[in-house]
């Protein structure tokens, strides 16, 4: 999505949320939990043609917090399933 094509349907009317101001809101509206205290600011693409949306980390260096403090899945977990 980050390069203006959408992966599901192959337009190119995508939107981004990247510049919004205040995404890290008082109420972490545009963001998810890291842990009890910190949060991640994301980046939202969306596709006006299909409604297909993608999220990104904003802050790179949130990454490695993510992968101290989250679950890792294991490939073949059963954790998530394919489309």
């Amino acid at each position: 999505m980050k390069s203006g094509i959408c992966p599901k349907c192959k337009s190119n009317e995508i939107f981004s949320g990247a510049n919004i101001l205040l995404k890290k809101g008082p109420f972490g509206s545009n963001s998810i939990p890291i842990g009890l205290t910190s949060i991640a600011a994301l980046d939202n693409y969306i596709c006006h043609s299909c409604g297909y949306v993608e999220s990104f980390v904003s802050d790179l260096g949130k990454l490695s917090e993510i992968s101290r403090k989250w679950d890792r899945i294991e490939q073949g977990s059963g954790e998530e399933k394919e489309e």
